[in-house]
């Protein structure tokens, strides 16, 4: 039998922006429990973000990226008569959010020769602009999940 559920943590808004969403990104760009790192290069990407936009809120540019990366359907395995199936399946809120933050960050870390926080403020402007490597990853998910759609009556 399964165990309960883990119960959520509450977020508390980041020191600069006052932003939930910001917080949650550092929390996942964070490694080894460095936060101040993490923080040091989110906010030096969205400085970065700011030149690179030329708009005085980068915050806009964020939220339309991670809007534009969040994907609405993904797939899962799924056995069934010793066979495995990629069911796709729909994504809820709190996954969408957590999958397109993830993808940036790999996007970001994938690319070699530049700081991270010039290589997240690439990313946050492409993905902004439905472009990039992260904006890649989400059309490959749902063109996989749109190929799979015959085994939809497998999802339970």
């Amino acid at each position: 039998m399964r165990r309960n559920r883990a119960t959520k943590r509450e977020i508390l808004p980041d020191h600069k922006w006052q932003n939930i969403e910001v917080e949650r990104f550092i929390n996942h760009l964070m490694w080894d429990g460095k936060k101040s790192v993490a923080r040091r290069v989110m906010y030096d990407a969205l400085d970065h973000l700011a030149k690179l936009a030329s708009v005085e809120n980068p915050l806009v540019v964020f939220d339309a990226a991670v809007e534009n990366v969040a994907p609405s359907v993904e797939l899962k395995s799924r056995r069934v008569g010793g066979a495995n199936y990629q069911v796709p399946i729909e994504v809820r809120g709190d996954r969408r959010a957590t999958l397109a933050v993830r993808w940036l960050i790999g996007a970001a870390r994938a690319k070699k020769g530049k700081p991270m926080a010039e290589k997240l403020a690439e990313e946050f402007m492409n993905a902004s602009k439905n472009e990039g490597v992260a904006i890649k990853k989400k059309m490959d998910t749902h063109r996989m999940a749109e190929a799979n759609k015959a085994f939809a009556h497998f999802a339970w």
